[in-house]
């Protein structure tokens, strides 16, 4: 269900690390939690992130919901697909709806997210978190 190539935070987004570039999104289980999804705000390529800070929000039919980082860097894409067609966040979370890519500043900040095994528990446990 959850890649397995994908490291996860508590706060339902996902980062997958390639090199250098962590490429992030959120997850099929806050696309579940948030319903049909009608606007993505995101930063600019050049921003900064901080991890654990919010970069943007996704606002849905039922409500508005901030996006954090789950790593530290500079971003160097910006997936501008989602502003004309932000449903892909519900059809396809990991994939063509990534929403955007960082020069990753720390790559250990990778090893305090969870793996996909340890995501899937933490959502059965959680229940609708």
């Amino acid at each position: 269900m959850y890649p397995e190539e994908f490291h996860y935070t508590k706060d339902h987004e996902w980062v997958r690390v390639d090199g250098e570039t962590g490429t992030i999104g959120i997850t099929d289980h806050a696309q579940k939690e948030l319903g049909d999804i009608v606007y993505v705000e995101l930063p600019k390529a050049g921003d900064a992130l901080r991890a654990a800070e919010v970069f943007g929000t996704v606002e849905s039919v039922k409500a508005v919901s901030e996006i954090y980082a789950p790593v530290s860097g500079e971003v160097t894409e910006v997936n501008t697909r989602l502003n004309e067609h932000p449903e892909l966040l519900n059809s396809d979370p990991h994939g063509a709806a990534w929403l955007i890519r960082v020069r990753l500043s720390d790559p250990k900040e990778v090893q305090k997210l969870m793996s996909a095994a340890e995501y899937e528990a933490y959502i059965g446990e959680a229940g609708s978190h």
